[in-house]
């Protein structure tokens, strides 16, 4: 469903809080269909990004290490290279 988001786990360094809220962000425009929010949809937009921004960072801390590094980087790390 959403090609787009990034794999962090097995990122080194490892996936920083501004990424896996960038994910989280991106998961929910993606299911909601809400790509910008407006007075009736930001309070329940930003709700659902903080909890699965926190679940995110609760399932990669407790997974195991990847073997292989992920095939992309996440957008934000393309960025700060160039």
């Amino acid at each position: 469903m959403c090609r787009n988001i990034t794999t962090l786990r097995g990122l080194e360094p490892s996936a920083t809080a501004e990424e896996i809220e960038a994910g989280a962000r991106q998961y929910c425009r993606k299911i909601s269909g809400v790509q910008k929010t407006s007075v009736n949809t930001e309070e329940a937009f930003e709700k659902a990004v903080a909890i699965i921004a926190a679940a995110t960072t609760e399932l990669l801390a407790e997974l195991p290490p990847r073997k292989v590094p992920p095939k992309t980087e996440p957008p934000l790390r393309r960025l700060a290279r160039k």
